[in-house]
C-alpha cells in the first residue's frame, strides 16, 4: 500500500495546522503547499472538495537518503494529502516511504525509510482524535 489515512472530526484548515504541528514536532517542515481544489478551479473550472498536498521533509533525513543513493530526490519530499471526501469527512493521507523506497536498491535505505515511518505514524496518532 502507498498510504496509510486515517479519518479525523477537525475541519479541514484546523486539520491542516494540526497536521503541519505535527510535522513539526517530529523534524519535519513543509517544503510545499499545493492547493490541488484551487488550481483545478483556476485552471479547469472545476469544483473539487478542499485537497492540499504538503510536502513535508525531514533535512535530516533526506541528507543521509540523499547521501546513501543521490538519486532518491525524485522520491522526496514526503507527500501528506489532507482532503475531505464524498462524505464531507476530513481525511489524512500520509506517503508510506516503506512502499515507495522499496523502488531504490541500496540496503541503506530500507532502515532509513523505516525510522521515516516510525515519525510519520507518530504525526498520526498526533492528529487522530
Amino acid at each position: 500500500m502507498y498510504g496509510v489515512s486515517t479519518k479525523v472530526s477537525t475541519g479541514f484548515d484546523e486539520t491542516i495546522e494540526r497536521v503541519t504541528e505535527a510535522l513539526k514536532e517530529q523534524g519535519f517542515g513543509v517544503l510545499s503547499d499545493i492547493d490541488v481544489a484551487k488550481t483545478l478551479n483556476t485552471k479547469l473550472g472545476v469544483d473539487q472538495a478542499p485537497y492540499r498536498i504538503l510536502g513535508a521533509c525531514n533535512p535530516d533525513f533526506a541528507h543521509q537518503a540523499i547521501t546513501a543513493e543521490p538519486d532518491i530526490g525524485a522520491l522526496l519530499p514526503c507527500n501528506v494529502v489532507v482532503r475531505v471526501d464524498d462524505e464531507g469527512d476530513v481525511r489524512v493521507l500520509f506517503m508510506n516511504p516503506l512502499t515507495v523506497l522499496e523502488l531504490v536498491d541500496n540496503p541503506q535505505v530500507p532502515e532509513l525509510a523505516a525510522r521515516v515511518r516510525e515519525r510519520l505514524d507518530r504525526v498520526m496518532e498526533a492528529v487522530k482524535d
